[in-house]
């Protein structure tokens, strides 16, 4: 098969600047569009930046989306009419919008991650067992740090991770999620799932994972300190989901995890 023809959302943004340098080293794929929320006069790697269209989209096999959930749904709206793939590492979704993910995966194949490194989704896999294998006495929480500039928080990860202790447990992660404190040095374990996020200086991504029954700490961490191991797993994505048929897949997937 030859090269993968691949569009770059919010091609600006510090992801998309991330995706577009990764894609420029990887012989396997074909930078064919970029695409940002407002004019951009000026040429990336020989290519203009324009608005999400049809006409932006058309040369695409896949389209890699990290922006905010009302871009991802201006992208997936058009992905669907061109029947394009769609690779997301967009955070921040509400359930409502979850959901309206799924019945775009009716028609198209699309690959869905909060986080697109190795490392954090064996983290989610070894959360899903650990809080599995734990009694109820156990209470969890998830701790994040990421740079200043991020807005969301709990962070995508976080919610993955929280997640990953809610389907441990065989119980609905929405109604287990508890408190979501912002840059505190401390914060309690609770009934439901407490998170933590602190944002400061230019850290790339920390995360842990806590259980304690009161007698002992069990942690599970994880912390990225290159930005190219999410765009890279993301172009790692959009090369497993070229032969995918229509459906909501995840890094697990393509990891084979069980």
């Amino acid at each position: 098969m030859g090269k993968i023809n691949i569009a770059i959302t919010g091609c600006m943004g510090r992801m998309g600047q991330q995706l577009i340098r990764s894609a420029i080293k990887d012989k396997s794929t074909k930078l064919v569009a970029l695409t940002e929320n407002r004019s951009i006069n000026k040429k990336i790697n020989g290519i203009r930046p324009e608005l999400n269209t049809e006409k932006a989209f058309g040369k695409a096999n896949v389209i890699i989306d990290f922006t905010i959930p009302k871009c991802t749904f201006e992208v997936l709206k058009i992905a669907s009419k061109l029947e394009k793939k769609v690779v997301i590492g967009t955070t921040g979704f509400t359930k409502k919008e979850e959901d309206l993910i799924k019945k775009f995966s009716k028609k198209i194949p699309i690959l869905k991650a909060g986080n697109m490194s190795l490392g954090i989704n064996l983290l989610m896999y070894l959360t899903e067992i650990t809080s599995a294998s734990l009694g109820s006495n156990y209470l969890s929480k998830v701790f994040e740090v990421h740079h200043k500039h991020k807005k969301d928080h709990p962070s995508g990860t976080a919610l993955m991770l929280g997640k990953g202790i809610a389907v441990g447990k065989n119980k609905d992660f929405y109604k287990m999620m508890g408190k979501k404190f912002l840059n505190k040095k401390k914060f309690p374990y609770g009934k439901k799932i407490n998170f933590n996020s602190v944002r400061k200086g230019e850290i790339i991504g920390e995360h842990e994972v806590t259980f304690s029954n009161g007698k002992e700490i069990i942690k599970l961490n994880h912390e990225a300190f290159d930005r190219a191991l999410y765009s890279e797993g993301a172009l790692t994505a959009a090369k497993w989901l070229i032969n995918k048929k229509p459906g909501l897949y995840s890094m697990r997937n393509l990891l084979n995890f069980k």
